[in-house]
Order: structure tokens, then sequence, then C-alpha cells
């Protein structure tokens, strides 16, 4: 399991920012960001909520990974209407037709 740091510096390193850029958008110090990324201390609540409202940041995964199934993905990501219906049906059909679904889904 990754610490909150680790989880920090992979949101850094995945919007492709340096320590500067990053510690700035989520208004903390770069030496403060260095120290959070190699969990010397906790995130402010502040922090947690700048990496939310900035990245969108899955908080369950980066507070409560224990909760989050290995294939969450990092950031959560706003769904229209036709794709939340299109999972929330996916999830009704049995193993069989998800397997065929996926083959379908495979040929393209």
């Amino acid at each position: 399991m990754k610490t909150i740091g680790e989880k920090i510096k992979s949101i850094r390193k995945t919007n492709k920012l340096n320590q500067i850029q990053f510690s700035q958008i989520i208004g903390v110090s770069q030496g403060t960001l260095s120290e959070l990324e190699q969990d010397k201390y906790k995130p402010s609540l502040e922090t947690i909520i700048a990496l939310k409202l900035n990245f969108n940041v899955n908080l369950e995964w980066l507070l409560i990974e224990e909760y989050i199934s290995s294939n969450s993905t990092l950031f959560c990501t706003q769904l229209d209407n036709l794709e939340s219906t299109l999972i929330s049906e996916f999830r009704k059909l049995n193993v069989g037709d998800k397997h065929e679904i996926q083959e379908i889904i495979n040929l393209s």
C-alpha cells in the first residue's frame, strides 16, 4: 500500500508538475510539500481540500485506501448520464454476459 506521501507525490507526477508548481497550487511551501511526500507529517485539512478541488482526488483513495479496491482509479471523474446508465445496467448482467460485452469492446 502506498503511504499518503507517496500518493501526494504520484498526484504531482501524474500532472507533470514540479514541487514548486504543485505546492503553489495546493497552497503550501515547497519545503512543506517535500516533507509531506516523505511522510514526515500528515497533510492538513486545507491541503486535503486543495487536492480535492484542484485535482479532483478521490478522497477515499487518498485517506482510506483499504476501502478502495485495487482496480480503482487515482482520480474520480464525472460520469455523464449515458455512462452512468451503462455502468448501472452492466452491473445487473451475469458474469457470462459481462465477459461477452468485454469481448465486444475489445474488438474496437
